[in-house]
């Protein structure tokens, strides 16, 4: 660290830069308090060790310019007048004090010391600055800080990331943070809702359509990012396309010839298991490994049940403002209760159950008679969601002894594909829109187990 050593006597200039000779410190020595302002405008050094008694002024005088050019300040204060300056000094943000005459260890310690707070100062301001890049990502727990160790590794790269999780975990939310910490942050984050789209649908809403006015999502992010939500919903000939934008990094609006080059960041992501979903022939093989690049899984509540109350409050802080409402807080046993539970809808279900408290609450504290009412009537309103539903199979004329197991659908609708692509594995597998190498995995499943229909 560059250090700035303030002090009269020439000889003692000397002799204090004799003192930390090997300290890994680069040192200037000035003996004026001109001279000393011009050093920290100038020079800008990381550590000032400050006399107090200056020719053409007071030190502490210049203690108040340190700190307010320095940031955070490093000043250690020499003084030959006991603690009376010394803590004129601290007061006025110094991080340390000599009294004079001190050996070269008193220095070399002192100085060090300093050292070591600024270092620790500076990490603490990174961290803040990279937190606030997280957006509404929080937690402090150690699922969270892997979480945030990934983000920031793939917010440095242009690799493709692929984000893993349950519903309600974050998953967008974490795909904003890497783009927000991406050189591309400047740039759009567009987002891609892959259940809703059919194959035709896809290509028109990611290309355009040549000679229409309006462009094509991969177009409006250029030079930024394009979010995937949910790729493994896609369908066979939706997933074809995706491999080719991924793989050439160019594309063609639909009904047009000419290519155009996508010059975007892709991020993927899906509430599924994506190399089951690839084992059991629903999502390509060449696309599973070109997404699978630097995968990201984000935690479920309940694999981080230390973060529940900071996001809880959070989120009753938050909603409170944006409802104009008085601040709420918990109560004890209502964090318990809160901490308790398994949120099985994760981050979402907990976000909302905060509105519904707040805005349904006739007090300002929520305890665990409020949290047990919503909890349960939100179960029991899902769970009639969930009777409610029409059975397809009441609906149909099917009779339940007709139903076979489905490992016998499968292998007579492979086999008779098979036979009917003259046994061909590789024809027959394009035909039923999976990868050749999932009909031999079945097929060789279903001999060693000896199956048959």
């Amino acid at each position: 660290m560059k250090t700035l050593i303030v002090e009269d006597s020439a000889t003692l200039c000397a002799i204090y830069s004799q003192y930390l000779d090997g300290s890994g410190l680069e040192v200037t020595t000035v003996e004026t308090l001109a001279d000393a302002k011009a050093a920290l405008v100038g020079w800008h050094p990381h550590l000032v060790l400050l006399d107090i008694e200056l020719p053409d002024g007071n030190g502490l005088d210049l203690l108040n310019e340190t700190v307010n050019l320095l940031s955070p300040p490093a000043v250690v204060v020499m003084t030959g007048h006991g603690e009376q300056h010394a803590e004129q000094a601290i007061q006025r943000g110094a991080a340390d004090f000599l009294t004079k005459p001190f050996d070269a260890s008193r220095l070399r310690v002192t100085l060090r010391n300093a050292a070591e707070k600024l270092t620790l100062s500076q990490q603490v301001e990174t961290l803040a600055v990279k937190r606030e890049s997280l957006g509404p990502l929080m937690g402090s727990s150690s699922a969270m800080q892997s979480v945030y160790e990934t983000v920031e590794s793939l917010a440095g790269t242009l690799a493709t990331a692929f984000i893993m999780g349950e519903s309600g975990t974050g998953k967008e939310l974490a795909a904003r943070a890497i783009h927000q910490l991406s050189a591309r942050a400047p740039g759009p984050f567009i987002v891609v809702d892959c259940a809703s789209l059919a194959t035709d649908q896809l290509e028109r809403a990611l290309f355009g359509t040549d000679g229409e006015v309006a462009q094509g999502l991969v177009a409006q992010a250029a030079e930024g990012t394009l979010f995937l939500d949910e790729v493994c919903s896609l369908g066979f000939a939706s997933q074809a396309t995706l491999l080719r934008l991924i793989q050439h990094g160019t594309y063609r609006p639909v009904g047009s010839a000419a290519e155009a080059t996508a010059d975007v960041r892709i991020i993927a992501s899906t509430n599924r298991d994506p190399l089951f979903e690839m084992r059991e022939g629903r999502l390509r093989e060449d696309l599973y490994y070109r997404l699978h690049v630097v995968p990201l899984r984000m935690p479920a509540m309940r694999e981080r049940s230390d973060d529940i109350l900071m996001l809880a409050k959070d989120f009753l802080d938050r909603i409170a403002h944006e409802e104009e409402k008085d601040a709420h807080h918990l109560s004890d046993p209502g964090a318990q209760a809160l901490r308790g539970y398994s949120w099985p809808g994760n981050v979402r279900q907990l976000e909302n159950t905060m509105r519904q408290l707040l805005l349904t609450s006739t007090s300002t504290e929520i305890d665990e008679s409020a949290i047990h009412q919503v909890i349960s009537v939100n179960e029991i309103s899902v769970d009639n969601a969930i009777r409610s539903r029409p059975s397809r199979l009441a609906e149909s004329a099917m009779e339940p002894s007709t139903i076979q197991p489905l490992w016998m659908t499968e292998k007579k609708t492979i086999e008779e594909a098979i036979a009917a692509c003259d046994g061909s594995i590789n024809r027959a597998a394009q035909y039923l829109e999976v990868a050749p190498s999932t009909i031999y995995r079945k097929l060789q499943s279903w001999k060693a187990q000896n199956l048959k229909i």
